[in-house]
């Protein structure tokens, strides 16, 4: 997969595809990277309770579930239909 088909240019978003690989959880940076947002703005708008998704604190490290991502994304993948995309079908090597 090359990186405009990864990603729209000139973002740091991610792709669907890469949104629905994401395990159960994920760390807060990741969670930024998908809304299209940098470390620094990521902790800070965690910090103020105002990230676009609900975050939970495990001790020094914030996490955030791939459901409420998606869900903060506007995503569901239960309607996702994987069979308009090979790249989501296969993975990134299907639409080569």
């Amino acid at each position: 997969m090359t990186r405009s088909e990864s990603t729209t240019p000139g973002t740091k978003g991610m792709s669907l595809a890469e949104l629905l690989a994401l395990p159960a959880a994920v760390d807060l940076v990741t969670a930024g990277r998908a809304w299209g947002l940098g470390r620094t703005k990521s902790h800070d708008l965690a910090r103020a309770g105002e990230f676009p998704c609900p975050v939970l604190r495990l001790g020094n490290a914030y996490r955030v579930t791939r459901a409420d991502l998606l869900r903060s994304l506007g995503i569901d993948p239960l309607q996702v239909d994987t069979s308009r995309s090979p790249a989501l079908e296969g993975g990134p090597d299907a639409a080569a």
